[in-house]
C-alpha cells in the first residue's frame, strides 16, 4: 500500500508574540496532512530563528525574507521543497506573498481579511487563475461542525425547518479595543489600528469580514446591497472600531450586519439568526456545539455536534463524541484538512470552502461600507 506522506507547508509571519500564526501551524498539523519545514517567520532573523527552534524548522530553512523563502524553496528537488505557503502577516502583506507565491508554483492558504483594496483582490484572482493552483482563505468559522448543520438546514428551503429565508441578523462584538490600547505598544493592536498595515476597515476588515462571509455562506446567497455606517469611538483612531449595516441578499432577504470592538466586556460575540417562513435558527460562537432552531408551534430545539441527528456535513467535520466540547482550532484544522483533500486530487476547491472569490467578496464589503457611509448612508 503507498504511503501518503504530509504535504510539506511554509508559512510566511507568526514570529514571537504573533497570534494568528501559532494557530494555523496547530491546525495544519492537527490531521497528520501537513508538516511545516520552512518559514520567513519575522522579519528579524533573530526571531525568525526563535521561533523556528520552538517549532522544528531547520535553521537553513528559517529564511530572512519571504523572497529569499521562495526563492530556495522553488530550487529544491521537488521532493523536498515546500508545497504550500500559509500567509499570516498583516493584511498589507497578503497580496504581495501570494501572487509571487502562486507565480512560483506553490498552494496558497492566506488568513483573512485577503487583502486591502479591490485592486489588489483582483490581481490576487488573477494570479490564482493563471498558476492553476489552488487558494484557500481561511475564514475558519465555516468549518464549524453546526455552522454547516445550519448551512445544510438552510439549503433545504421550504422542505426544512426554517422554510423560505426572510431575516438575517448577524454580528461579531468584541471590547478589547475599547479603549486606545494601540498607544502601549501592544502588538496587536498597534498593527490592527494602522491602516497601512491593515487596510481601511478597522473592525470592518479584523471582524466584519468573519459576519459576512458567514451570513453568505450559510445562507448560500450573496449580499447584493447594503446601507452601511461606521465610526471611531476612541478619539484619534484612524480606523473604525465599530459599523454596521442593513444587508438586502439575492433572494429578497434582508437583515444587519454588526460589528465592534468597543462592547466593553464582550469577549468574541460572533453569532447569527436566521428566520424563515416556518421558523428560525440561531448560532453562537462562544457557544459553537449548539444550534438553536425555533418554530411557531414549538419551544426552542437544540442540536448538538457529535449526534447522529446531524447532516452528514455536519457529522463529518465533527471530531469527538457528543458531548465533548471542540470548536475554534478545530474549526480551522478542518479547512486545513480539506485543503489538503483538494491538492491531492488535483481538482478544483470544494464549493463550500472559502476561496479566492470569497476573499474578493470580503475586500468588496469593506469597500462598499466604507462608502456608503462616507456618502451619508447611501445604498451601494
Amino acid at each position: 500500500m503507498k504511503t501518503i506522506l504530509p504535504l510539506r507547508l511554509a508559512m510566511v509571519g507568526g514570529g514571537p508574540g504573533a497570534f494568528i500564526g501559532a494557530v494555523h501551524r496547530t491546525a495544519a498539523l492537527m490531521d497528520g496532512e501537513f508538516t511545516l519545514v520552512a518559514g520567513a517567520l519575522s522579519s528579524d532573523s533573530d526571531k525568525c530563528q526563535e521561533r523556528a527552534a520552538e517549532w522544528g524548522i531547520a535553521p537553513a530553512r528559517a529564511y530572512e525574507s519571504w523572497r529569499q523563502m521562495l526563492e530556495r524553496e522553488a530550487a529544491l528537488p521537488p521532493e523536498t521543497r515546500a508545497e504550500v505557503i500559509s500567509i499570516v502577516t498583516p493584511n498589507h502583506l497578503h497580496h504581495e506573498v501570494a501572487i509571487a507565491a502562486l507565480d512560483a508554483g506553490f498552494h496558497v492558504a492566506c488568513d483573512k481579511p485577503m487583502t486591502t483594496s479591490s485592486a489588489n483582490a483582483t490581481a490576487m484572482a488573477e494570479a490564482v487563475a493563471r498558476s492553476a493552483k489552488l487558494f484557500l482563505l481561511t475564514h475558519n468559522y465555516t468549518g464549524a461542525p453546526m455552522v454547516r448543520e445550519a448551512r445544510e438546514l438552510v439549503a433545504r428551503g421550504e422542505e426544512g425547518p426554517i422554510g423560505t429565508l426572510r431575516k438575517v441578523y448577524v454580528e461579531y462584538l468584541q471590547g478589547w479595543l475599547s479603549e486606545d490600547l494601540e498607544s502601549s505598544g501592544q502588538k496587536q493592536a498597534s498593527w490592527r489600528t494602522n491602516p497601512a498595515l491593515n487596510g481601511p476597515g478597522g473592525s470592518l476588515g479584523d471582524i466584519g469580514t468573519h459576519a459576512h462571509n458567514l451570513a453568505e455562506f450559510i445562507t448560500g446567497q450573496k449580499i447584493t446591497r447594503l446601507l452601511g455606517a461606521r465610526r471611531s469611538f476612541v478619539e484619534g483612531r484612524a480606523v473604525d472600531d465599530d459599523a454596521m449595516a442593513l444587508i438586502e441578499f439575492e433572494s429578497g432577504a434582508d437583515g444587519m450586519l454588526r460589528c465592534s470592538q468597543v462592547c466593553v466586556g464582550r469577549e468574541n460575540g460572533l453569532s447569527i439568526q436566521l428566520f424563515g417562513t416556518k421558523g428560525g435558527l440561531e448560532w453562537r460562537q462562544e457557544h459553537p456545539n449548539d444550534l438553536t432552531i425555533y418554530s411557531a408551534n414549538e419551544g426552542p430545539l437544540t442540536r448538538r455536534t457529535g449526534n447522529g441527528y446531524l447532516s452528514a456535513f455536519a457529522q463529518s467535520s465533527g471530531r469527538v463524541p457528543a458531548g465533548h466540547p471542540e470548536g475554534y482550532l478545530e474549526s480551522f484544522a478542518n479547512l486545513y484538512r480539506e485543503f489538503a483533500a483538494a491538492i491531492r486530487s488535483g481538482g478544483a476547491m470544494p464549493e463550500h470552502l472559502p476561496s479566492i472569490a470569497a476573499g474578493v467578496r470580503g475586500v468588496q464589503f469593506i469597500e462598499r461600507v466604507i462608502a456608503s457611509s462616507e456618502a451619508g448612508s447611501t445604498w451601494r
